[in-house]
């Protein structure tokens, strides 16, 4: 796994869809286009909920990966077009 640099750290161990990606939309709207954003989370649908979100969006996953039962996100704020 290559280290990504992020500026900002999103814990929601223990939380369950939406919360997480409703928390991921109130954290992105406070960066700066270009920061990324770590995610730390333990509910599975996160797997899928938290990709969608990006797709919609528009802001890069840059990296998602699962360690035991965690799940571990980078998203960065899509830059203006």
């Amino acid at each position: 796994m290559e280290h990504i640099e992020h500026a900002q750290l999103l814990d929601t161990q223990g939380l369950y869809c939406p919360e997480p990606v409703m928390m991921l939309h109130g954290v992105v709207r406070k960066m700066a286009p270009g920061e990324v954003v770590k995610i730390i989370a333990s509910d599975p649908s996160t797997e899928r909920d938290i990709p969608k979100f990006c797709n919609f969006l528009g802001h890069p996953l840059l990296q998602q990966q699962q360690e035991g039962d965690l799940y571990f996100y980078w998203v960065q704020k899509k830059k203006p077009a």
